[in-house]
């Protein structure tokens, strides 16, 4: 090959310089300078030693099959330890070279499918905070604090969106993973960066999302763009503490909801997301086999709505009972925003949980068959109790028990079958109902509009049925690391040791949520008082701090 190269060289210098016998003196020098580049380029090329340990067709048909069972496009082209097996310099590969992610490591190319599915979802879940829950809880609120709810609603979008962007993602799901590619030593090295490990992440990892990029972190999906990955779980920091506004309704001055939720998410949410979702999380049992409670949570039963609807309970403790509260009329004003806003929380929660599988993959759809089962039975058996017992199904039932169910099938919907989203649509019909029916009226509490009873009673429910009818058939991901041990913690049976580690989470999360809102409050009250003066109770939140009224005679 080397002679060929240098004699088709040489026969080139031969014609130019024929070529240059016929040209003037400037135009040969040039080409005669061109010729000599020429044979130097020919000689390098042919001394350089061609590409080794190039993948094959078998390596990359591989790759190729692991897009559609959303497995790791990288794993065949490495060895047992986690290093590379094969050069890609110069061969062309679903393997790119230039692209890293937030730990540093070279990645796939992340799948046009996936990253579609989650950018759809990530729209979806914000449209369920804005306008969904703005809506539902705004019409469920007296006409003199309806823009008082959205103000607040919007005020949290943007409050959380900051504080993500700076700190939150990090705090959650970054870590460099500094130990190189063997997973075991890369798990150790996130643990360190840790400010309290397994627990609270650093606020130093992703500042600002820095190097988060549009490459996939296999930590978490091996397909869809971490950038994307970063704005679909952003759209659940923003909605969970929005749930809270539910308890404390028309009671809360604004600039205490600035600084409560601002504390708020950084001393709670932050911490119960990285202990459940961070992949060396304390309680993420899925995918940490290190971890100390091997429980799981799909899409948020205990990260989103045991965290708010505790805090919120807590709260509306804390702040006391409306004005007027058992004697004047508390009724919705407008069932009809409610409604509407009911019908955009479903829609909007299709991307909440099979989005949560961060694929479009057999996951993903066994969440969206079940998240529907269950959503559809609870806002029929609801209003059924109420047509029992009071005589008539309530409009406000039928969209309670909606979102009783939506809330109670969120941490299994990615684990349990259609079979068991049926008893958990029960469940959460009967359950929540009986919380906001009777458990309400017997002690008394000021719940406005039943955050409590649907989200913190209805999540520690969903968590605790998931560990019940949490089946292997439905979720391949069991084998992994659940039940990769000695313990099975998913056996196929209602008393399987899965149970256990939830009650657990439940337990812990109960805790969490107790005492980071009471510390939370005290300091807000601190800092700029809970609740405003009974006269702007009275005359409304809308008119007195935001200067608006919603309806005009």
């Amino acid at each position: 090959m080397k002679k060929q190269l240098l004699t088709l060289a040489l026969m080139a210098v031969t014609a130019l310089g024929a070529l240059t016998v016929r040209a003037d003196d400037t135009n040969a020098a040039a080409m005669a300078t061109n010729a000599v580049a020429a044979v130097t380029n020919a000689v390098a090329a042919a001394a350089a030693p061609a590409p080794t340990n190039a993948p094959s067709m078998e390596q990359r048909l591989e790759s190729v099959e692991a897009y559609f069972q959303n497995g790791d496009p990288t794993a065949t082209y490495k060895d047992t330890n986690g290093n590379w097996t094969v050069n890609f310099t110069g061969n062309a590969s679903i393997i790119n070279l230039s692209l890293t992610n937030s730990t540093g490591a070279n990645v796939s190319y992340p799948g046009a499918g996936h990253n579609a599915w989650l950018l759809a979802s990530t729209a979806l879940v914000l449209f369920m905070t804005l306008p969904g829950l703005a809506l539902f809880y705004g019409g469920m609120v007296r006409s003199k604090n309806v823009l008082s709810v959205l103000a607040q609603c919007f005020l949290i979008t943007g409050l959380v969106t900051i504080l993500w962007v700076f700190v939150g993602y990090g705090m959650i799901f970054g870590g460099t993973g500094n130990g190189g590619s063997d997973p075991v030593a890369r798990m150790a090295a996130m643990k360190t960066e840790d400010a309290v490990s397994g627990w609270v992440g650093s606020p130093k990892v992703c500042w600002m999302l820095n190097n988060v990029t549009s490459a996939p972190n296999g930590n978490y999906s091996y397909w869809v763009s971490e950038n994307v990955v970063a704005m679909f779980q952003l759209m659940f920091a923003i909605i969970t503490p929005a749930l809270i506004i539910g308890s404390i309704a028309e009671r809360m001055k604004f600039k205490a909801i600035f600084v409560f939720m601002t504390l708020w998410m950084l001393i709670v949410y932050f911490t119960q997301g990285h202990a459940v979702w961070g992949i060396n999380g304390y309680m993420n049992g899925v995918w940490n086999a290190g971890a100390s409670i091997h429980a799981m949570d799909f899409a948020g039963g205990t990260v989103v709505h045991m965290t708010s609807g505790f805090s919120a309970m807590t709260l509306c403790l804390i702040l006391g009972k409306r004005k007027g509260f058992g004697k004047e009329n508390f009724a919705p004003h407008n069932l009809v925003l409610t409604f509407i806003g009911t019908g955009m929380l479903w829609v909007g929660w299709y991307g909440f949980n099979s989005g949560s599988a961060l694929a479009g993959d057999v996951i993903a759809a066994n969440a969206f068959t079940t998240t529907t089962i269950a959503t559809a039975v609870a806002s029929f058996v609801w209003p059924m109790w109420e047509w029992v017992v009071k005589g008539k199904p309530s409009v406000l039932g039928f969209c309670s028990g909606a979102v009783a169910g939506l809330v109670v099938i969120t941490p299994a919907c990615g684990y349990v079958t259609p079979q068991g989203s049926i008893w958990i649509g029960i469940a959460a019909g009967t359950i929540c109902w009986f919380m906001c029916y009777k458990v309400k009226v017997w002690f008394g509490y000021d719940d406005a509009l039943d955050t409590f009873g649907v989200h913190a009673i209805g999540g520690a429910t969903g968590a605790i049925m998931t560990g019940m009818l949490a089946r292997n058939a439905v979720n391949p991901n069991f084998a992994t690391i659940l039940n990769a041990g000695t313990v099975k913690y998913v056996n196929d049976t209602l008393t399987q040791p899965l149970v256990k580690e939830q009650i657990k989470a439940v337990a812990i999360t109960i805790v969490l949520s107790v005492v980071g809102t009471v510390v939370i409050a005290f300091i807000t009250k601190l800092l700029v008082g809970l609740r405003p003066t009974e006269e702007v109770e009275i005359t409304g939140l809308d008119e007195s701090e935001h200067g608006e009224v919603a309806y005009h005679n």
